[in-house]
This record gives structure tokens, C-alpha cells and sequence, in this order.
């Protein structure tokens, strides 16, 4: 049986994939059935994009009911990003772990900074596009936003690249498939770490001890 659940947390500038990179990453570490690895699903008061399911990718709130909680202290973390707010429950968080549930979290540099002083024991993880030349051209790929949104996102992502030193691992993602493969192997290599398995090898090193 698992112990405490174990948090993830990936943060990037808009465009640098990490989105495409979590999905991906899910699907294959699920494979392995001796740990649960979940998305956590943060709380936003912006509206649901295409194909997106509220309780899946998002909790979708409004500005009266993610006021309530900033109020009532609800939240571990939230931030303003881009014009929407976003949150993660402290809750949601807290009976993931006592579950041994491990959670993948995508956030932004705002909300890692305050989870970082509160949940020392996380995975930080920093997604770092090859370029900036090759992030714009991404963002522009999507053919979903308007010019000046471009523009705002290129100029925050030179703020939030600066943000790298403050985690545990980089990801470089020039070619998906290898980024992909890098931070499957950052999730596999902290659950193999001697204080997460430390009931399964006690129960196995008493067989050696009668």
C-alpha cells in the first residue's frame, strides 16, 4: 500500500506545452498500478474552453463563490494570471495526500511561489520552451487569441523564465516526446525515493530478519 500522496507541481509560460506534457505524462505513469497519479483540479473563475469538463480540468466558479473561498481561507494558493483567477484547495490537496493519491499539479509561477513555502516537501518542475522565437510562434499556431493577448503572454513569459532557479528540475522542451520521457522519469525516480517506500521495504527486509 502507497504512503502519503505525493505532490507535482509543473509550471511554465503560456505556450511552452506543459498542458500537452501532463495529459501525455498521465496516461503513461497510470500504467504503472502501484501509486494513483491524478490531475489536480484547480479552482477558476474563467470560462470552460472547448472540450474542457468542469470536476475534470477545472472547477469552474464564479467571482462571488472564489471570493467566498479567498475569504474563508479555502485556498493553498491563488493568483490572478491573465486576467482570471485560478485557486488550488487546501482540502483537495490535503485528502490527496492522506489518500496516497500523488497529484500533478499545473500552476503558475505565482502559485508555486506560495506553495513552495507551504508544501516544502512538493516537486517543483520548471517547462522551458527551446526559444523565444519558438514560443511566439506557438502561440500563434493556436490561431485563438487576438494580437495584443500574444503580446502579453510573450512579454510575462520573459518575466516568468527568470522564475526557473526555484525548482527542482528543468524541462527543456524542444522535441515533445523527450520531454515527455524526462518528466515521467522525474515522477518515477521521487516515488522510488527511500522515505516514500518506506512501509513496502520494512515489510520486506522483516523477511530477512527472522
Amino acid at each position: 500500500m502507497p504512503g502519503k500522496g505525493l505532490l507535482f507541481i509543473v509550471s511554465a509560460p503560456s505556450g511552452a506545452g506543459k498542458t500537452s506534457l501532463c495529459r501525455a505524462v498521465l496516461s503513461r505513469v497510470n500504467n504503472h498500478p502501484e501509486r494513483t497519479l491524478k490531475w489536480s483540479c484547480s479552482y477558476t473563475t474563467r470560462q470552460p474552453r472547448a472540450g474542457e469538463k468542469d470536476g475534470m480540468d477545472y472547477f469552474f466558479v464564479k467571482e462571488e463563490e472564489f471570493e467566498r473561498m479567498v475569504r474563508e481561507g479555502e485556498f493553498a494558493e491563488w493568483a490572478v494570471v491573465h486576467g482570471h483567477r485560478y485557486g488550488t484547495s487546501k482540502r483537495y490537496l490535503a485528502e490527496a495526500e492522506e489518500k496516497g493519491i500523488d497529484l500533478l499539479l499545473e500552476i503558475d509561477c505565482q502559485g508555486a511561489r506560495q506553495l513552495r513555502q507551504k508544501y516544502k516537501q512538493g516537486c517543483f518542475i520548471f517547462i522551458l520552451p527551446p526559444g523565444l522565437a519558438e514560443l511566439e510562434q506557438r502561440l500563434r499556431k493556436r490561431s485563438t487569441e487576438p494580437e495584443e493577448v500574444i503580446k502579453r503572454r510573450l512579454e510575462r513569459a520573459k518575466e516568468e523564465v527568470e522564475e526557473y532557479q526555484f525548482y527542482d528540475y528543468i524541462i527543456i522542451n524542444d522535441d515533445f516526446e523527450k520531454a515527455a520521457r524526462e518528466l515521467e522519469s522525474i515522477i518515477m525516480s521521487q516515488r522510488a525515493r527511500s522515505s516514500v517506500k518506506e512501509k513496502e521495504v520494512k515489510e520486506i527486509i522483516k523477511q530477512f530478519r527472522r
